[in-house]
């Protein structure tokens, strides 16, 4: 699967730890940044890991601020964008089953990082039900 991943400056140290995750369990990498500490704007990161899911060139992306609810924000401007904003492995999973989430949102000072990987594996091991929930998303 081709995943994209972005961060802004509160997420970097997190997303250092994810994108090898990624590769270890075969995935495409396409990296958006940022890759340092320095402040940034996280909707601009937001963009470009949509922008990649929303025309194809990715499956899924993954975006990395402080507490997520930025970029859970920003990616959900996008009609073709559903994101997840999970704390937890419960959320993780629902939002793929239920949701078919195309876009994990993460706090990288929210959640430490064993959780975050286990929350990244769970979300991208977990299939869409379709069903009565494909009605729903339709109605987006």
């Amino acid at each position: 699967m081709k995943i994209a991943i972005g961060c802004d400056h509160g997420g970097v140290d997190l997303k250092r730890l994810i994108v090898p995750l990624l590769g270890e369990l075969g995935h495409e990498i396409n990296d958006q940044g940022c890759n340092s500490n320095e402040s940034v704007d996280y909707p601009d990161f937001a963009r470009l890991v949509c922008t990649l899911v929303e025309k194809g060139g990715c499956d899924r992306g993954i975006l990395i601020c402080g507490t997520g609810i930025g970029m859970s924000m920003a990616a959900n401007r996008s009609s073709a964008i559903r994101a997840a904003l999970c704390h937890e492995l419960f959320t993780a999973k629902m939002s793929r089953e239920h949701n078919d989430a195309n876009v994990l949102c993460l706090g990288g000072r929210v959640i430490g990082p064993g959780l975050a990987i286990e929350i990244v594996r769970t979300w991208l091991a977990t299939e869409f039900a379709g069903g009565r929930h494909l009605k729903r998303i339709n109605m987006f």
